[in-house]
């Protein structure tokens, strides 16, 4: 669980050329919105990613809660090594594509429905292999949520239930973000590398446990307790760290020994 607060996390150092960088979406690279489809991706950004991408070699990853056909969408045409729905599915730096046969989401799906039907606001949304129900635009409702996809769950051991900003989520049991970051670190070209993961909400934090004890930089976006040890306060302050990050890495004397190293 979080244990850190915002008082005691420090600024992230810029990633240098060992890095293994990886984003989470929503929250993270973009601001969050009323619904999953309002968001809005900011035109500068698709070109950073790229060019951070190509001085990583390729070692730069989206991990998100978002199945990865819809980052595929937002970020077109970039197509990024990738892990969605929370790690239920993921895209390896040379395209494949590995995915966890989807549980029997039927009564889970029917629950949220019958709820969403009943109070305005609510939004169902039908992932691969998930249920998510996001109550943004009816705050009110966060406990009749939470209750009844708490009962939706009991019995069903493969499920799980996860509770992001705004939304409680019915996944498989057995994946999270720090087991997808874990995948790609025993990959080309992640392997061997320092690993740097910024997010911002509590289902990042099974990927900030496994990037720190790694030697690595775990960043959480915006306020609220957390295990990382460094802080930006926005998506936009997330910007301008990479904008800082790619041109360090650009610099024409920039090497592998000189790029900043992260604390041990």
């Amino acid at each position: 669980m979080p244990k850190s607060s915002s008082s005691n996390a420090q600024l992230p150092p810029p990633p240098g050329r060992d890095a293994a960088l990886f984003l989470d979406f929503d929250g993270t690279l973009v601001g969050l919105a009323a619904t999953p489809e309002a968001i809005e991706v900011p035109p500068a950004l698709v070109p950073l990613l790229s060019d951070l991408r190509d001085l990583l070699g390729g070692a730069l990853a989206v991990v998100s809660g978002r199945q990865i056909d819809a980052i595929d969408r937002f970020l077109a045409p970039l197509r990024l090594p990738a892990a969605g729905e929370h790690g239920v599915q993921r895209r390896d730096a040379k395209g494949g594509m590995q995915e966890q046969r989807p549980p029997d989401l039927v009564p889970i799906l029917d629950i949220a429905n019958e709820l969403a039907r009943i109070h305005e606001g609510l939004l169902v949304e039908r992932k691969h292999a998930a249920i998510a129900l996001h109550y943004r635009l009816a705050p009110q409702l966060e406990d009749v949520c939470r209750d009844a996809m708490t009962r939706a769950i009991e019995g069903h051991s493969q499920l799980e239930l996860l509770h992001g900003k705004f939304v409680f989520e019915v996944k498989p049991s057995g994946v999270n973000k720090g087991i997808a970051i874990e995948a790609f670190m025993n990959e080309a070209p992640f392997v061997g590398r320092t690993p740097v993961f910024a997010g911002d909400d509590t289902t990042d934090e099974s990927g900030f446990a496994v990037v720190q004890p790694r030697g690595g930089v775990a960043i959480k976006v915006g306020a609220g307790p957390s295990l990382a040890l460094h802080r930006l306060e926005s998506p936009r302050a997330v910007y301008e760290w990479l904008v800082q990050a790619r041109d360090l890495l650009a610099a024409p004397d920039n090497t592998p020994e000189a790029s900043p190293r992260k604390p041990a």
